[in-house]
């Protein structure tokens, strides 16, 4: 069985929420909320409350103990809000604010 935790529209780039989650990936949940807790990255604070969620789910579900369960997850490109930066000359610039989709899955 698995239990999963999606965050949508997460205002961090991609490239940055996947540094953290590579980091993560194929330890058991118990070892990989210690990691994240000490992670200097700012993408981290989310990836801990997934994590916990998922572990969450997985305790309603009645699986095996989610503690011991292993992290797989990846980060998807969310929908990009765009601004506009007035430049010189009457110009403007475009400036692309990026959002993920984050999905933790926790499997036995």
């Amino acid at each position: 069985m698995e239990s999963k935790a999606i965050l949508k529209h997460a205002r961090i780039t991609p490239r940055k929420a996947r540094r953290v989650t590579a980091l993560i990936k194929g330890k058991k949940a118990k070892d990989a909320l210690i990691m994240l807790k000490f992670m200097p990255y700012r993408g981290s604070d989310m990836v801990i409350k997934l994590v916990k969620s998922a572990m969450a789910n997985a305790e309603q579900k009645n699986v095996a103990d989610p503690e011991e369960m292993k992290v797989s997850s990846y980060v998807d490109q969310g929908p990009m809000m765009k601004r506009i930066m007035a430049r010189a000359m009457g110009r403007a610039n475009v400036i692309k604010k990026k959002t993920s989709h984050i999905t933790v899955v926790l499997s036995e």
